[in-house]
């Protein structure tokens, strides 16, 4: 985005004016309002947390008794004592933590401009949000994630279905309306310890 056009972006003035560190915050509001993701005293995992407009909401609306771990290369820009940062490459490491009641994921890749390349890049990453997911969520957890419209978005949903009971594509309206991220809302997740 082009520095006159942030200037102009709607979402990110709100989110200046509200104290959040990005406009994504937005996007994760509207779709735990939507599908109630979040409740007090859970522990939620956020993949590709930087900045931290993710785990700034999930801190907020799980409360003292939770605990956010953000996992970026990159640190967050806020701090709350609820929330752990982790440095760590997801697509090499794993999160040595189990025990999720929600995992988010607004991963993305470094966007190169060719749209084959960035799309393939971004299911990738999708694709081991839901592997971390399936290996640290609780039974009956949820799983909420950043797709790109295109090739390979069937097949994770498919993948998405065998393992909750509810699966739904979204688009917020926070998410700019040329742009073609979709996202992927998984409740119940029907396996994992209790």
């Amino acid at each position: 985005m082009k520095p006159e056009e942030a200037k102009r972006d709607h979402y990110r003035r709100m989110a200046k004016r509200a104290g959040y560190v990005s406009r994504a915050a937005f996007k994760i509001l509207e779709m735990h309002r939507k599908y109630g993701i979040f409740k007090k005293g859970q522990r939620v995992l956020d993949l590709g947390a930087s900045p931290g407009g993710w785990s700034q909401v999930a801190s907020k609306l799980i409360g003292d008794e939770g605990e956010v771990y953000s996992v970026d290369l990159r640190p967050i820009k806020f701090e709350a004592d609820n929330v752990k940062y982790l440095r760590m490459n997801i697509l090499n490491e794993e999160p040595h933590i189990s025990g999720f009641d929600v995992v988010i994921s607004d991963l993305a890749p470094n966007v190169s401009g060719v749209w084959e390349h960035d799309q393939y890049m971004q299911i990738t990453l999708a694709n081991r949000a839901l592997e971390i997911a399936e290996k640290v969520l609780k039974r009956g957890g949820t799983f909420v994630c950043k797709l790109f419209d295109g090739e390979g978005v069937n097949d994770i949903v498919r993948r998405a279905r065998s393992e909750f009971s509810f699966v739904k594509l979204t688009k917020p309206n926070a998410s700019r309306k040329e742009s073609s991220e979709l996202y992927l809302i998984c409740k119940n997740y029907l396996k994992g310890p209790e």
